[in-house]
C-alpha cells in the first residue's frame, strides 16, 4: 500500500472542507437522528424501510436489471406476496431462511419477503460448494431455503446432509416457464395468488432484531456467520444513503458486487432504499460492459471494491470514458495510487471510501471526501503495537497496550460500550477469540478486527493490510486455514503453509502456498495439483503460487515462519533451493518461475 507524507491531513485540508462541511450539516444531523434507532418500539429495519421509500417514490425505479425496470410498487408488492405465502408455510419471526440465489432481482425480492416476516436471511456465498456449503447452512439451522435455479446443482450436491424439508425448499427460475426440478415449489408461481398489501408484521420489527447472517472467512478454515441486526443495517443504509452519498429519487446506484456480501447488500441496496433511489444490479462484474451498462441504467452512483477499479482502469482507455452521469461511489479498498486516476479518468468527483467489517461493530465513513482515507468514525477506536509474526497485540510493562504516534501505523481496536454493541458470531468460542479486555483501563472491553491501519489526523484513517491468518483477494476475505486444509488432503502433499503475497499493482495479496511433498518433488503432477485445488476451493481461494520446501521451517513454538515466507514470496532469487511455480492466468497448469517469468508478472503483462 503506497503512502505519502501528503495523505495526511492537515489544518489547510480542513478549513478548505469548511463550506461544504456547512452546506452538509442540516442533512448529517437529520441523518445522525435517523440512523440511531434507540426507541425500542420504534419500527425499523428492511422492510419498513423499503415501505417509507414506497409511499415516498410509488413510481419510481427500484430494480434495473438487463432490460427489466421494476418500480418501488411492483418490488414491495411482490415481496408482499412472498411473505403472505412463506407466512402460510409458518415462517415466523426469527426463523433462519438460507437463501442461495446469484445477483437478480429474485435475490433482493426473496430477501425483503424474509425481511418483512421478522425472519432471518442467511446470505449463502454463491462460489461456496460441498463441505463448506454444509458447514454454512449446519451453521445457522434454517427452517428452509430459496435456491436459485443456476444454484440447484450444487445444492443437489449437499441437499442429503442439510436437514430442510421439500415443502420449505423453494425455486427461483432464471426465466419464466423453465422447468421446476423435483423437490422444489416454485416461489413466484406458487405466491402468485397471495395478498399484495404490507404485512403486518414488518412494523413489529424492531432494532435489535436480526435481519442477516453475513459469512465471513473463519479463521479456522470454515466461514463464519456474522450476526447483522436491523437497528445496525438502518444505521449502515442512513449513513451512507443520506449522510455520505445524499441519495435522492433521481439516483440509481449501480451495483456489481456480489450481495451475499454486507458491501453489496447493506451499504449499496440500503443506500438506494433510504434514497427511494433506483438499484442496478447485474449478475457478473464485467469490466469491458460496465460503462455501457452505467450509461444505460443513467447511474449517478457506483458501488466498488478496489478490484474493481482496477479492472476499469486497467481497460483500453475510450473517447467516451468520461460520458456518465456517475459523480459519486461507494465501497472499500481503493488503493491510493488508483484514487487520483480513477476519478480523473471517469469524472467522478466523490468517492466515499468505508472501512466496515460485517462481523464488528466498527465503521468509517469518508464524508468528508479527501484523498486516500478511509474516513473517520464517531465511536471509540485505537491504533496499538502488535507482533509482525503473529499479528497478536503487545502489552506493556504495566499490562496495558500502547497506541501508536498520529501518523503510524497499528492493529485497530473498537471500543465495545453501549453505542457500538458487538453483535458477535453464532458461535461462542469465536466471540471470546475477537474481544480482548483490560486494554488500556482495568474492566474497558474492545474488538479487535485483526486489520492494519494508519492514523492521517483529525480522526482520519487509511487501511493499509489484514493481519495474521486471512488475506484479501479479488475482493473476498480468503482463510489460509481453509486453503491449509484443502490441500493436505491431497495424497501427494505432507506438510501446507498458506499465506497471502503482493503482486505489484494489483490489490489485496494474491494466494500463496509452501508444500512439503509427501514422495518427491517429481511425483507431483501440477496439472492434476491444480484441477485439485479448483475442484475443493473457491475460484479466488486457489493459490496462485506454490513454494517446494524439502522442510518446513519452525519456530521455538512450531509455528512456520510465516513472516519470511511472506517476504521472499515467489522470488526465485529469494527462495534459495526451494522452486517456484505460478499458475498464470488462462492456463491449467503450474509452471517455473524464472527471473524473465518474475519481471512479466510485477512488470503488470499479465493480467490477474
Amino acid at each position: 500500500m503506497s503512502h505519502s507524507p501528503n495523505d495526511m491531513i492537515t489544518w489547510g485540508k480542513m478549513l478548505r472542507k469548511v463550506p461544504a462541511i456547512v452546506r452538509a450539516l442540516p442533512r448529517v444531523v437529520r441523518g445522525m437522528r435517523a440512523a440511531n434507532v434507540s426507541d425500542p418500539h420504534q419500527p425499523c429495519g428492511l422492510g419498513w424501510q423499503f415501505e417509507q421509500a414506497t409511499l415516498l417514490n410509488p413510481e419510481g425505479a427500484a430494480l434495473l436489471y438487463a432490460e427489466r425496470v421494476l418500480s418501488y410498487s411492483e418490488v414491495n408488492q411482490c415481496a408482499n406476496r412472498i411473505a403472505h405465502h412463506l407466512k402460510g408455510r409458518g415462517i415466523h419471526k426469527g426463523d433462519v431462511v438460507a437463501i442461495f440465489i446469484e445477483n437478480r432481482p429474485e435475490l433482493l425480492l426473496s430477501v425483503l419477503a424474509v425481511a418483512k416476516l421478522g425472519g432471518v436471511c442467511a446470505m449463502l456465498n454463491t462460489a461456496q460448494t460441498q463441505a463448506a456449503l454444509v458447514h454454512s447452512l449446519k451453521l445457522v439451522s434454517p427452517v428452509a431455503i430459496v435456491v436459485g435455479e443456476e444454484l440447484v446443482a450444487a445444492y443437489e450436491a449437499v441437499r442429503s446432509q442439510v436437514a430442510i424439508e421439500a415443502q420449505r425448499t423453494w425455486f427461483v427460475a432464471e426465466q419464466q416457464g423453465n422447468m421446476l426440478p423435483q423437490g422444489y415449489i416454485d416461489l413466484v408461481a406458487a405466491s402468485a395468488e397471495s395478498p399484495v398489501d404490507n404485512p403486518a408484521s414488518a412494523a413489529q420489527i424492531f432494532f435489535n432484531d436480526p435481519c442477516f447472517y453475513i459469512y465471513t472467512s473463519g479463521t479456522t478454515g470454515l466461514p463464519k456467520a456474522g450476526i447483522m441486526k436491523h437497528g445496525r443495517w438502518t444505521k449502515t443504509a442512513v449513513s451512507f444513503g443520506n449522510i455520505a452519498l445524499d441519495m435522492g429519487p433521481d439516483d440509481v446506484l449501480y451495483c456489481t458486487l456480489p450481495l451475499y456480501h454486507a458491501t453489496g447488500l447493506c451499504v449499496c441496496w440500503g443506500s438506494a432504499i433510504v434514497g427511494a433511489s433506483g438499484f442496478a444490479i447485474r449478475r457478473k462484474f464485467s469490466a469491458s460492459q460496465f460503462w455501457d451498462d452505467a450509461r444505460r441504467f443513467k447511474a449517478t452512483t457506483l458501488g466498488y471494491v478496489g478490484e474493481l477499479c482496477r479492472y476499469l482502469l486497467d481497460q483500453p482507455a475510450r473517447a467516451n470514458d468520461r460520458d456518465n452521469r456517475v459523480t459519486k461511489m461507494v465501497g472499500n479498498g481503493l488503493r491510493p495510487g488508483a484514487w487520483a486516476p480513477f476519478k480523473q479518468r471517469y469524472g467522478v468527483d466523490h468517492i466515499c471510501e468505508l472501512y466496515a467489517a460485517s462481523d464488528g461493530n466498527i465503521g468509517f465513513t469518508n464524508v468528508l471526501t479527501f484523498d486516500n482515507t478511509i474516513g473517520f468514525c464517531l465511536q471509540h477506536w485505537a491504533l496499538v503495537n502488535f507482533a509482525p509474526d503473529s499479528g497478536e497485540p503487545l502489552r506493556g510493562s504495566e499490562g496495558f497496550m500502547r497506541k501508536v504516534r498520529t501518523g503510524g501505523q497499528g492493529l485497530l481496536l473498537a471500543r465495545i460500550d453501549e453505542k457500538s454493541p458487538f453483535d458477535g458470531y453464532t458461535d461462542p468460542e469465536k466471540n471470546r477469540k475477537v474481544i480482548l479486555c483490560d486494554v488500556f483501563a482495568k474492566g474497558d472491553r474492545y474488538f479487535n478486527t485483526g486489520d492494519l491501519v494508519r492514523s492521517m489526523g483529525f480522526g482520519h484513517a487509511q487501511f493499509v493490510d489484514r493481519l495474521g491468518d486471512t488475506y484479501r483477494w479479488k475482493g473476498e476475505n480468503v482463510s489460509t486455514t481453509e486453503v491449509e486444509n484443502v490441500l493436505l488432503q491431497h495424497p501427494q502433499i505432507a506438510e501446507v503453509v498458506a499465506y497471502g503475497v503482493e503482486i505489484d499493482n494489483t490489490n489485496g495479496r494474491a494466494g500463496m502456498v509452501a508444500i512439503t511433498p509427501s514422495e518427491s518433488l517429481a511425483a507431483l503432477d501440477m496439472h492434476e495439483l491444480l484441477q485439485f485445488a479448483h475442484r475443493q476451493l473457491p475460484h479466488y481461494a486457489v493459490p496462485l503460487f506454490l513454494r517446494i520446501k524439502v522442510k518446513m521451517e519452525t519456530t521455538g513454538t512450531f509455528k512456520y515462519q510465516k513472516v519470511r515466507l511472506k517476504e521472499e514470496a515467489f522470488d526465485p532469487d529469494k527462495t534459495g533451493n526451494d522452486p517456484v511455480y505460478a499458475w498464470l492466468p488462462g492456463s491449467d497448469c503450474y509452471v517455473p518461475v524464472t527471473g524473465p517469468l518474475l519481471a512479466q508478472i510485477q512488470g503488470g503483462q499479465l493480467r490477474y
